[in-house]
């Protein structure tokens, strides 16, 4: 038979015994023994006030561009203006592939098959 405990139930908190209720006064004993009498006040601080600015020594350099005096322009797009491809093929997936005769065009339908 298969028992089954479930880890997240609480129990019910014991109470304590004789020797764990010496330990515990015990312990609260040693921490008031130990506790600071007064509270430590930090010294007051004077208000410190920033200022942004560049120190000494720390200034940036600026570098002008170079003027070419000319202009870029858009490279052409290539297009195929040719009358020899008769068409776009898809040999695998989304693999676009130029159709120069109908024997490939007819393999790349049986896509490799026969």
């Amino acid at each position: 038979m298969l028992m089954y405990t479930n880890p997240r139930s609480k129990k019910k908190p014991r109470k304590p015994n004789a020797a764990q209720r010496e330990l515990q006064a015990s312990w609260d004993a040693m921490l008031k023994k130990y506790e600071p009498k007064k509270a430590i006040k930090s010294p007051a601080k004077e208000s410190l006030s920033y200022s942004l600015y560049t120190p000494p020594g720390r200034e940036t350099k600026r570098y002008e561009s170079r003027d070419t005096g000319g202009f870029a322009t858009k490279k052409e797009v290539l297009k195929y203006t040719g009358t020899k491809m008769l068409g776009i093929g898809t040999l695998h997936k989304s693999n676009a592939v130029p159709v120069f005769s109908d024997d490939e065009a007819k393999e790349m339908a049986r896509m490799r098959r026969g």
